[in-house]
């Protein structure tokens, strides 16, 4: 290494781009006489040290890309250390390393560039290479490097969506890299055995959001009920949707039938709060549209008051028996189940989403079901 100075105005020399173009350094310090160095010394000038390139060229080997090479011409006499004493970033990272005796650095693509000046520092010091491996990059779907306006940029903004962290993990992963195999889902311990550098892809991947609510969907179908359960009880606290019977056995029992039933339809954690509003609170919120659409004819609402009849008289209680029964009574009165099932779901739900109704109005039970109905038949759904 040799020390240089800045580069002072009025000191343009061949290889300086006075007009603006990409300027790279002469070495002139490296040609001052011992008389220009002591008077620079004296008057106390700043000056940073450069490492000086060979010439030649640089190879390293890349695990993903294979070897490597850089023509040294291409590459300048950087600097390691600024005018102010600090390190610059290459010979910072290359120091720590060594330090902590990194076998592998793993790393993005667009640090390639950077790689030859770490491998000559890495040489210049006597030690021995680690493994690098240049992975891909992960961009928006709009082929644009992933940043604040493609959405989420902090891990913890997903996990607040809802998204399961097995879920990202497995999406992460699949990034760039392939088992070998059509195998998509996959534990962390899969990972972990499946996993290699060699499996990575050298071109770039893109984040697709419904790809991650798909992985995340697979692992909320594949989570045991009580981790699931677990997992959602804090979110429903959040929203003041929790009560103090779910605390019970009994309430825990429930609690696992309702994610049972919403489970098949849930692509987050959030989406059980979402889904289970209506079966946690006391009373319903009708969706306007929904009201419009299913209860506002009179016709719709004697259909509802006919499903009203039906509930009271249905033992037991449960969609076997609720089912055959609602659809007896379309055919007695001449229209499809449909015409009951709509009305029913708006006055127990308030909305025209919902999984299937003899489920919901089972899980609701008898009282409930029966009272939201009369409810909704007292004020017309209005």
């Amino acid at each position: 290494m040799s020390p240089a100075s800045p580069k002072l105005q009025g000191d343009e020399e061949e290889g300086d781009s006075p007009r603006g173009e990409s300027w790279t350094y002469n070495r002139r310090c490296s040609r001052l006489t011992a008389d220009e160095v002591a008077e620079r010394e004296a008057a106390k000038m700043p000056r940073a040290i450069r490492f000086r390139v060979p010439p030649g060229e640089t190879t390293f080997h890349d695990l993903v890309h294979g070897d490597i090479t850089f023509d040294n011409a291409h590459i300048e006499d950087f600097v390691a250390l600024r005018s102010d004493g600090h390190p610059t970033y290459h010979l910072s990272v290359v120091a720590d390393d060594i330090d902590m005796a990194i076998t592998h650095v793993v790393r993005g693509d667009d640090h390639i560039s950077n790689t030859p000046k770490q491998v000559l520092l890495y040489r210049a010091f006597g030690r021995e290479l680690p493994a690098f491996a240049h992975v891909p990059l992960i961009l928006g779907p709009d082929k644009r490097r992933l940043s604040k306006r493609h959405g989420a940029t902090s891990v913890m903004e997903y996990s607040r969506q809802g998204y399961l962290p097995e879920a990202m993990m497995n999406f992460l992963a699949l990034l760039g890299w392939s088992p070998g195999n059509d195998q998509e889902l996959f534990t962390r311990d899969e990972l972990i055995a499946a996993f290699s550098l060699e499996g990575i892809s050298g071109s770039d991947a893109v984040f697709n959001s419904e790809k991650l609510e798909w992985f995340s969907a697979q692992h909320i179908a594949r989570m045991p009920a009580e981790e699931l359960a677990r997992r959602i009880e804090p979110l429903l606290r959040e929203a003041g949707l929790w009560h103090g019977e779910l605390d019970g056995d009994a309430g825990r029992a429930w609690l696992a039938r309702l994610i049972e039933l919403l489970r098949p339809r849930a692509k987050r954690l959030t989406d059980f709060v979402e889904k289970g509003r209506p079966f946690l609170v006391e009373d319903v919120e009708y969706d306007a549209e929904a009201v419009k659409t299913h209860l506002s004819s009179l016709e719709a609402l004697a259909h509802l008051a006919a499903v009203r009849e039906l509930c009271a008289a249905s033992e037991p209680f449960t969609a076997s028996v609720i089912e055959p029964g609602l659809r007896a009574l379309a055919e007695a009165r001449g229209v499809k189940a449909g015409v009951l099932i709509h009305p029913t779901r708006v006055a127990v739900t308030g909305r025209t989403e919902s999984p299937g109704i003899f489920d919901v109005l089972e899980l609701l039970g008898r009282d409930r079901a029966a009272a939201r109905i009369d409810a909704c038949l007292r004020t017309r759904a209005v």
